[in-house]
């Protein structure tokens, strides 16, 4: 084997990515769950085989290139593709309706699209009329292509490659698109709804200082390590630390090719046990309040409870439980995307189980603030990243709630064809406003206190976070989720009950709307008098959530 030209990895993306594959050249990279296993070797093989096509299609450096469908090797390996060959990667969320996804292929100027076959199926390529050729992620099969060299190419592909690689491809042979850090590498949508729709557009400075964060402060994560891949990719949370990080650590992904329910994902943490897991707060709630909570009700785990010597011990049982249930390997639960109920994170912090939160938003990669689970502060975000500045826009930071500002590596470039929206977003100084309010204590820990554009002014000028109050609805008797909203100049709570629980506890469903009404004077008590809730209504099905499983408030807010 020829030596590996190590020059240009200190601080580039994809030297970190190169580096890597050449590192674990025979070690598992992907799987799909119950399904096919490619080593490093061979994803570098797929990618300098989609080098190949993407030349003789006349694809160039910058030009886009779009990806839609469900969670899979193949869907990575596309990605990585992409990226290596110096043109920018769209990825698109997998539940986008086709319209969606018409205007994101279109609005971006996409020149190619992988995609899923249920996908697929819904979209009218007519109406995608810049697209030079469609790939199948499931088996990476060309679909369409309006350029005859894309298809001759791909009919050809296995003598292109042979041509190129006559001694077939070995580590020394890879050489990586040679990005700059204010590059464009990812154009993301933060929405698909056309009025809602913002493409961020993330440098490759993001993703490397996202990426190097993550590999110099997750010292639990080894090569080798077993990952399971469960948040939609498409989004940032997860490609950012399921996939980049684990793909740079040189560990074995798996990913959950089907929509990942409670059971599919319970049995994946048995059978795979990862050593970390990413999580939005409602897969954790749920886990606490239907499998833990109940147990801690127990007449004989009250009495425990009381006494200091068997409480230390049923306690520490209750968190062996806890990690067991996934997969009893895990170094760290890193929560992310929507708050942490605040009773269920209190418990978790009591019984010391590996659990922490972190606050990030696409714009940034998506990484703001972590901190890890035995230096995490209760109720906040965690501190500041690596290369990230953040301050709190208002007189007293660590009293007095302001919106969060950030700067730094991290940051995104603006909003593709969207000069008036990166104005309001990005100041001229470097500064980028969230949209959340929050403050910033003295070592640091950031602490959210709700989004700007959903506070609620009270009718004396005062601030009403609907997010605390939800808080603490949410911990009352049979509520599953709510939401707390402005009906003129009155607060209404929108709650969907717990039917599950009140079905297992014999609670008819007609003695539900009693309960509630003692929840809502409860809650009432509990909150200043400008927070006064009047009212509520009951919803029979979930709220409509977006990919990372936060309510889409503005469906809910007439």
């Amino acid at each position: 084997m020829s030596k590996i030209d190590t020059k240009n990895w200190e601080n580039r993306f994809l030297g970190l990515i190169e580096r890597s594959i050449q590192t674990h050249w025979e070690q598992p990279a992907f799987s799909d769950y119950r399904g096919d296993t490619f080593r490093y070797k061979d994803v570098a093989m797929e990618i300098a085989r989609l080098h190949l096509l993407f030349d003789k299609a006349g694809l160039r450096r910058g030009d886009k290139i779009a990806l839609v469908g469900r969670n899979s090797s193949r869907w990575a390996i596309s990605f990585f593709a992409i990226l290596s060959y110096g043109a920018v990667a769209v990825p698109i969320l997998n539940d986008f309706k086709p319209d969606n996804i018409h205007h994101i292929v279109n609005h971006s100027e996409a020149k190619a699209l992988f995609v899923g076959a249920t996908n697929w199926e819904n979209l009218n390529e007519g109406q995608m009329p810049n697209l030079r050729f469609c790939m199948l992620i499931d088996r990476l099969e060309m679909l369409e292509s309006r350029s005859r060299h894309a298809a001759k190419a791909w009919d050809e592909i296995d003598r292109l490659f042979d041509k190129k690689y006559p001694k077939g491809l070995t580590p020394d042979r890879l050489r990586y698109h040679l990005e700059k850090p204010n590059e464009l590498a990812v154009l993301n949508y933060t929405s698909g709804t056309t009025s809602f729709s913002k493409g961020v557009m993330i440098p490759y400075r993001s993703l490397w200082s996202n990426t190097k964060f993550a590999a110099d402060h997750l010292p639990f994560v080894h090569p080798g390590d077993p990952i399971v891949c469960m948040l939609p990719m498409a989004h940032m949370y997860g490609l950012a630390f399921e996939i980049l990080n684990s793909v740079n650590k040189g560990c074995h992904v798996h990913f959950l090719t089907r929509t990942p329910s409670p059971k599919i994902i319970t049995e994946a943490f048995n059978r795979i046990r990862p050593t970390l897991i990413l999580a939005v707060p409602l897969i954790i709630e749920k886990i606490v309040r239907n499998r833990i909570f109940p147990e801690l009700k127990k007449t004989p785990i009250q009495l425990a409870l009381k006494v200091p010597f068997t409480r230390e011990l049923v306690l520490r049982k209750i968190s062996e439980r806890l990690l067991a249930a996934f997969g009893g390997r895990v170094g760290e639960v890193v929560i992310g995307g929507a708050a942490l109920n605040r009773e269920v994170e209190t418990f978790l912090h009591r019984i010391r189980f590996p659990y922490t939160v972190g606050y990030g938003m696409t714009e940034c990669g998506p990484l703001i603030s972590y901190a890890q689970w035995d230096a995490f502060e209760p109720g906040s975000v965690g501190r500041v990243v690596d290369r990230m500045e953040a301050r709190i826009d208002s007189k007293d930071p660590e009293r007095e709630v302001g919106e969060i500002l950030v700067r730094g590596d991290n940051v995104m470039l603006g909003y593709y064809k969207n000069p008036e929206a990166t104005k309001a977003t990005l100041l001229a100084d470097g500064w980028m406003r969230t949209g959340d309010l929050g403050v910033i204590s003295a070592d640091g820990s950031i602490f959210i206190r709700g989004r700007s554009k959903t506070m609620i002014l009270g009718p004396s000028g005062q601030n009403i976070y609907p997010e605390e109050i939800e808080d603490k609805l949410n911990n009352l008797p049979y509520v599953a989720e709510s939401l707390v909203v402005a009906r003129g100049k009155r607060l209404v709570a929108l709650i969907y009950p717990n039917w599950e629980l009140a079905d297992k506890a014999g609670v008819s469903h007609d003695k539900i709307e009693s309960i509630m009404k003692r929840n809502l004077k409860t809650l009432n008590d509990a909150m200043p008098d400008f927070c006064f809730v009047s009212s509520f209504q009951l919803y029979a099905e979930e709220f409509e959530k977006t990919p990372k499983r936060s309510i889409k408030r503005y469906l809910y807010s007439e």
